[in-house]
């Protein structure tokens, strides 16, 4: 049956997954349009500051490569309820799917197929936004399959990280969901963030963006 249902895209591309445990991968991207934060450091303001396209679930599906790795992004991508359509379809499709949200908004109703990539955002950020039932619903989701939230932390000073510490070990989260700590380029030394893992003896893994490594000077479309 044809899938009619719209969303408001950004931008669709197909590059190298630069973050998560997914990191190296060939990898479709489906970028929605819209955010309900505005993070000091971000890379894609693009998506919420332009007008998107408008367009069918079966015409994304078309656009997309027909490699087995989707990621669903934004912007914030729960924004737009037909996206829990979009999700269905590729899951359907026999696509490995990620959606990245910045964890302001409930996670619940994502399929347990799907894998969250939950950025949940430092003060640093300027837009601190957790929802208050999102670190159960991380739990509910390791216990119901293993692997299908990670949660990411964005790190721009040390206190994010001081921030992120607590959140993590008080939350016992490196349990139930792989960690990534992230430097923000030019704010927060990569050597000195390893060595505070290091120092800390934190069950977390450091994460650097490879699609801004392999191409530096290329600020969309990868």
């Amino acid at each position: 049956m044809a899938n009619r249902k719209t969303l408001i895209i950004s931008e669709l591309f197909f590059s190298i997954q630069g973050e998560s445990t997914f990191a190296g991968l060939p990898c479709s991207f489906i970028r929605l349009s819209g955010c309900n934060l505005c993070c000091s450091y971000c890379d894609a303001r693009y998506a919420n500051e332009e007008e998107g396209k408008i367009l069918s679930i079966d015409e994304i599906a078309a656009s997309i490569h027909p490699g087995p790795l989707v990621e669903i992004t934004g912007g914030e991508p729960l924004l737009q309820p037909n996206v829990y359509s979009l999700i269905e379809e590729l899951l359907a499709a026999g696509k490995t799917v990620l959606i990245e949200t910045n964890g302001s908004m409930p996670i619940s109703a994502i399929p347990l197929e799907a894998t969250v990539i939950m950025d949940i955002k430092c003060p640093d950020s300027g837009s601190v936004s957790l929802h208050p039932d999102n670190i159960e619903a991380i739990k509910r989701r390791a216990i119901q399959r293993k692997g299908s939230t990670e949660i990411k932390f964005v790190l721009s000073s040390f206190r994010d990280y001081a921030w992120a510490k607590e959140i993590l070990l008080e939350n016992e989260l490196p349990a139930f969901a792989p960690v990534l700590l992230s430097p923000v380029k030019n704010l927060l030394p990569i050597q000195d963030l390893a060595n505070a893992i290091l120092r800390d003896g934190l069950p977390v893994r450091l994460q650097l963006q490879l699609h801004t490594l392999i191409w530096p000077e290329i600020l969309r479309g990868v």
